[in-house]
């Protein structure tokens, strides 16, 4: 399967009858409906004998038909053969098509050559034109480079005719001719040389690239001649190959060479031409005999006239001349590079003067050749001149066009900070970018020239309203932004400061504020706005954003305030319950009505809430503070509890007459709130009353007088037996001195101010750890060795202040009113550190560590 997928097979018989049979085996048995667009069509033609089926199977892996050596010259190809080129990606077809010149159809029937070589180009991407070398013979290498060119060498008269009926009977393609020279090392054989140079090779002589070139350029003169429309229609390379059978070596190397130049020929930029009248791979069958039968229907072959030929050739020749000779101008290079750097000044008539120099040389070389052509070929001149410096001439207007939107960024720059008007200042700074961009195109177009700068001078038009738009942007939001600050500035610590001191007339004075603050901004940015000239909706928008942005942070800043409303009543509460009217400290004597002053400092409490549930700046009147006046604070309470009823007007998540978007706490959230300010400040008020009760048991020490009158009678006996004996006077201060040591010791004034209860509780656990303290104290100071003066001032007496110090030194510390904002209970502690003894004042029970006693 694999050998009958690369066979050969014949398109079209000797007889021009096309073979649908065989082609569609073909298509099915190489798979060739499968590739779509992808795929490439190569064809040869030549004169007969000339080596194309032998080139082909070199340079595709084929098996077309080659010539036996020892037949000598003789028809090998008839018709045309196709087959599939192995190794090739993209999917090549190759045509090896029957050789012209032969003697087997004779001199005159040429109609099968150009038939066959018609349908070549019209079918074919890449066309191979086979010329042999090897018929040279002792002439020199110009007189073959010129041989080339003769009316019968080369095909010329099939070509000329070919081309012309295609581009009539078929849509304009561009398929690539690839001349091949074969045997080229005969020609150079073939030349007399000196006797020194005779086994010189032909590279030290001549460059090959350089030979190739100039023959590809006598080819492309010729093929000029067939068409004035040629190079426009068809891509021509040349390639040469050494002797087959001489240099065979050399010959495979260079044919696989150019095998490569085959691979992904259809890519861009690769050696297949237009690709834009291919049709679909399924269809080429049908297109090959559509266009076959076209071809070989047609009867018209006339060739052009002589003269017009040659003044085609001669004309095309001087014209790529003075172009050639315009690109290596050291005048334009050096206008050229100037252009690169920056705009030239007067570019148009030091261009027109070069170009005009160039364009009188080939009149005064065309002069006398015809007409039609000379001015056609002088209008190709001169387009193709004009197209070579028209980059140049956008690369100037690119350098006008940069210059000019940087004139007038640094006009914006300075006229904004002449204080001048945005809109004014941008109508000024582009009437003179542009004047100034006019005036520099105008200069550098030529004024044989249809070249327009409208378009460059719309683009730099766009670009500084660009500019103009993203500065004014930029200013507007410098601008909002500016009073956007300023009216945070002027907002958020006023309205804070007012939350602090919330009272009946706060939101008054934020409406006020707010009003008058917010006028001052909207007045100074309606007068900024000004100079920006904006249209009406767009001016209008901004002023109420930032009409609105004022409001936002008024409703911010309250939001703010509404989330610290708890810490903001505890800090009312504390101010009011611990000063007087005279915001003095107050001191609890027993005298104050702690009832009184604690509905005072919660009603002053609930009203800071009241202000802070919701947003009044509309001066809408409601019903808040009164609500929770009702519902909190007229709540039933009892002595040492709080029972919280059912609050109906609170169990809800609105308030009467205020929007949901207003407000800032809701009723359940301000139910919830008192209940946790309650709580938290109910410490505090438990610690006023066990000041007054305190203070009361301090000023009532000493019994009344009549119960010291009445001791005094009572006692009168007594006294009298003690002063008739010392001895009890002595044991009696004994007493009063060990019980002193013992009030100090216990500190029992300061245990007793938590309570009668605790106060019992404590001294019974610490008296006996005491009394055995003392008595250790006295029997070290009684062992002391009276001889020892260091000792004794080592260990001092012991005497009343050592048990104070020592008392103050275990003692608790002081009762204090704590700070609003420490979290409190209701109930206090009272501890012994030397006794681990807590006594809670609301529990009727004490642990006491036994262990620690017993150690103490």
């Amino acid at each position: 399967m694999a050998e009958e997928e690369y066979r050969s097979v014949q398109l079209i018989d000797g007889e021009g009858e096309f073979n649908d049979a065989g082609v569609d085996h073909f298509m099915k048995t190489t798979r060739l409906a499968e590739c779509g667009l992808s795929y490439a069509v190569v064809s040869i033609m030549g004169p007969q004998s000339s080596g194309k089926s032998t080139l082909l199977n070199n340079l595709f892996k084929t098996d077309f038909r080659e010539m036996d050596a020892l037949r000598g010259r003789s028809q090998t190809t008839k018709g045309i053969w196709l087959s599939k080129c192995q190794g090739i990606d993209p999917y090549t077809i190759v045509m090896d098509l029957e050789g012209t010149d032969g003697r087997e159809r004779g001199e005159d029937d040429t109609a099968f050559e150009k038939q066959s070589a018609l349908f070549a180009l019209a079918i074919s991407d890449i066309v191979l034109i086979n010329i042999l070398a090897s018929s040279v013979d002792k002439v020199d290498l110009s007189r073959w480079c010129h041989d080339i060119g003769r009316e019968q060498a080369a095909n010329k008269p099939l070509l000329k005719t070919v081309f012309q009926v295609m581009m009539r009977l078929f849509s304009p393609r561009k398929t690539t001719l690839l001349f091949v020279i074969r045997d080229k090392t005969r020609i150079w054989d073939s030349v007399s040389k000196p006797e020194a140079q005779k086994d010189t090779a032909l590279s030290e002589f001549f460059n090959a690239s350089f030979f190739l070139q100039r023959i590809l350029f006598m080819i492309k003169s010729i093929l000029t001649c067939i068409s004035d429309n040629f190079s426009s229609l068809k891509q021509v390379e040349v390639t040469a190959l050494s002797s087959y059978e001489e240099k065979e070596d050399q010959f495979h190397d260079q044919v696989a060479e150019l095998r490569q130049r085959f691979v992904h020929s259809i890519a861009p930029g690769g050696l297949a031409g237009d690709r834009r009248g291919v049709v679909p791979a399924s269809g080429f069958s049908f297109s090959a005999q559509h266009i076959w039968k076209v071809v070989r229907e047609n009867k018209d072959l006339d060739l052009p006239a002589h003269k017009v030929m040659v003044a085609t050739v001669r004309c095309e020749e001087i014209a790529n001349e003075k172009l050639s000779h315009l690109t290596s101008d050291e005048k334009w290079l050096e206008l050229e590079e100037a252009v690169q750097s920056g705009p030239v000044a007067g570019f148009a008539k030091k261009l027109e003067a070069i170009l005009d120099a160039y364009i009188e040389e080939y009149d005064e070389e065309a002069v006398y050749f015809d007409e039609s052509v000379r001015t056609a070929k002088r209008k190709q001149l001169e387009s193709r001149a004009l197209h070579l410096v028209h980059p140049t001439y956008q690369a100037l207007l690119g350098h006008l066009r940069s210059n000019s939107l940087e004139k007038f960024q640094k006009d914006m720059e300075s006229s904004l900070n002449s204080r001048k008007g945005f809109a004014a200042s941008v109508r000024d700074c582009i009437e003179s970018s542009m004047f100034e961009f006019d005036q520099g195109s105008a200069d550098a177009t030529i004024s044989r020239t249809d070249w327009d700068a409208s378009k460059v001078r719309e683009k730099l038009h766009r670009d500084i309203n660009a500019h103009a738009n993203s500065l004014r942007n930029q200013k507007l939001s410098e601008l909002t932004n500016h009073y956007e600050d300023k009216l945070t500035e002027a907002l958020a610590e006023p309205v804070e400061s007012l939350f602090e001191a919330a009272g009946n007339d706060t939101w008054a004075s934020i409406r006020n504020l707010y009003h008058r603050e917010t006028r001052n901004a909207l007045s100074e940015f309606s007068t900024s706005l000004s100079g920006f000239e904006l249209e009406k909706v767009i001016f209008d928008e901004r002023i109420t954003n930032l009409k609105e942005f004022s409001k936002s942070v008024v409703v911010k800043k309250a939001k703010e305030e509404a989330a610290k409303v708890l810490i903001r009543m505890k800090d009312r509460f504390s101010t009011v319950f611990s000063h007087d009217k005279d915001s003095m400290p107050r001191v609890w004597t027993g005298k104050e009505n702690v009832r009184k002053i604690t509905k005072d400092a919660r009603t002053s409490a609930l009203k800071l809430l009241a202000v802070m549930c919701a947003i009044r700046l509309d001066e809408k009147p409601d019903k808040i503070e009164s609500t929770l006046m009702s519902a909190l604070m007229d709540a039933p309470s009892a002595l040492g509890r709080r029972t919280v009823t059912s609050l109906d007007s609170l169990a809800s998540s609105t308030w009467e007459e205020v929007s949901p978007s207003n407000t800032l706490i809701t009723p359940v959230q301000c139910k919830s709130l008192w209940k946790q300010f309650s709580s938290e400040t109910e410490y505090t008020v438990t610690q006023a009353i066990s000041a007054q009760e305190a203070h009361k048991r301090s000023n009532s020490a000493l019994p009344p007088p009549w119960a010291i009158l009445a001791i005094a009678i009572l006692g009168f006996n007594e006294l009298m037996v003690l002063m008739r004996n010392p001895l009890y006077l002595l044991l009696l201060f004994v007493m009063f001195l060990v019980s002193k040591a013992l009030w100090v010791q216990l500190d029992v004034a300061e245990t007793f101010q938590h309570g009668i209860l605790p106060g019992i509780l404590t001294l019974s656990t610490r008296f006996l750890p005491t009394v055995m303290n003392l008595l250790r104290k006295l029997a070290e100071e009684g062992a002391q060795p009276p001889t020892a003066p260091q000792s004794s001032q080592n260990n001092p007496p012991l005497d009343t202040q050592s048990f104070r110090s020592d008392s103050q030194r275990h003692a608790p510390p002081p009762l204090m009113t704590p700070a609003p904002d420490v979290p409190s209970s209701s109930s206090s502690t009272v501890s012994s550190p030397r006794s681990g003894v807590e006594c809670p004042e609301t529990k009727h029970f004490v642990e006491v560590d036994t262990e620690a006693s017993y150690t103490s």
